[in-house]
């Protein structure tokens, strides 16, 4: 049996923040998408790991943290799968990380 030397892989979550790095429209796509989640209770863990995902291609934990005038260990909490962000928080990291917060209607559910 020969041995094959294989490349090392590249995981899920460096994959997306690299190509989030790279081209910030799938950044704030990613970040709508994201956002969306995060009012829907069985999917906010979802969007606190995606806009986690942002804050790290947009320069890390640290970085983002201190721009937001925000702990670090709180900014882990708050992007953790139980986190929750408060308004003021969540406005210091999109600032951080060079985006805003924006509101757009939501679709209308007939009765």
């Amino acid at each position: 049996m020969s041995k094959r030397n294989y490349a090392a892989s590249v995981s899920h979550t460096d994959a997306t923040i690299e190509a989030l790095r790279g081209n910030r429209e799938l950044a704030v796509e990613y970040l709508k998408a994201a956002l969306a989640e995060l009012d829907n209770p069985e999917n906010r863990a979802a969007g606190l790991l995606a806009l986690r995902d942002i804050v790290e291609a947009y320069g890390g934990i640290g970085a983002i943290a201190a721009a937001a005038g925000i702990r670090q260990e709180s900014l882990y909490r708050m992007l953790s799968p139980k986190g929750n962000p408060t308004l003021r928080t969540l406005l210091a990291v999109f600032n951080a990380v060079g985006m805003r917060l924006s509101v757009e209607p939501a679709p209308h559910v007939h009765a």
